[in-house]
């Protein structure tokens, strides 16, 4: 039995199932743009979380980016333009 089904569970913790798993992992795979189309190919749980991590971090990147050019804009645009902008952004 592997030591992660051999831990004892604390009281109102529900057991994930391999079926579970596997159906999260699949879920995961269909969502990633490297991974979605080698569905019928076997691709491993960790290489699937590997690349979730991949595109987590490399959609972080293109958040910092976007946020920092958006902060270029407002700071070159007149501040009624800038005003109205950061009003549309905090609704």
């Amino acid at each position: 039995m592997s030591s992660r089904r051999s831990r004892s569970r604390q009281p109102g913790t529900s057991r994930i199932t391999d079926d579970q798993i596997y159906e999260l992992v699949s879920k995961l795979q269909e969502l990633l743009p490297e991974l979605r189309h080698r569905r019928s190919d076997k691709v491993s749980a960790a290489r699937v979380l590997q690349e979730t991590c991949n595109y987590i971090r490399g959609l972080h990147r293109e958040v910092d980016d976007l946020s920092e050019r958006l902060s270029e804009l407002l700071q070159t645009t007149d501040s009624a333009q800038a005003a109205l902008i950061r009003n549309l952004l905090t609704q």
